[in-house]
């Protein structure tokens, strides 16, 4: 009996649902960028998008950011003390409770931010001189619209 490949495609990529036809370009846009912060920044992994996806430019408490990216908290928190090791956060007294920890960027995290969003713009623009612009601005509309028909 042959054990099955972790690289074949799984069901819905198979059936090809449109969550998977949405997944596979994310995920290699995802691939990419995090190749591209890898040159500059080697301690940042791919996992550590659910951090900075999900920080707010005024700081983050733990248990909702973990929230926000469908993690347990003790997985979060994991991710957030390696990146506060290698100096992209800090964490400080929430202002407004004092039970609370505040995690925001540091000023090397925020090279990573612009980094990871000048690599992404980098990106789109490829995408736009394969698709053309208004192939791309139609998808940017059509994404646009998915979006607000599922959030009704």
């Amino acid at each position: 009996m042959s054990s099955a490949s972790s690289s074949s495609p799984g069901i819905p990529d198979l059936v090809g649902t449109l969550g998977a036809q949405l997944r596979a370009p994310y995920r290699l846009l995802q691939e990419r960028i995090y190749e591209g912060l890898a040159r500059r920044f080697p301690e940042i992994r791919p996992a550590h998008s659910a951090v900075f996806r999900h920080l707010a430019p005024e700081g983050s408490r733990l248990t909702d950011l973990a929230a926000q990216a469908g993690m347990t908290k003790q997985s979060m928190g994991y991710l957030v003390e390696h990146l506060r090791e290698h100096g992209y956060l800090r964490t400080e007294p929430h202002p407004g409770d004092g039970r609370a920890t505040l995690i925001r960027l540091t000023a090397r995290g925020r090279r990573v931010v612009d980094a990871a969003l000048a690599l992404s713009a980098e990106l789109e623009a490829e995408a736009g001189r394969s698709l053309g612009a208004a192939r791309l601005a139609e998808l940017r509309g059509l994404l646009g619209e998915l979006r607000a028909a599922l959030e009704s």
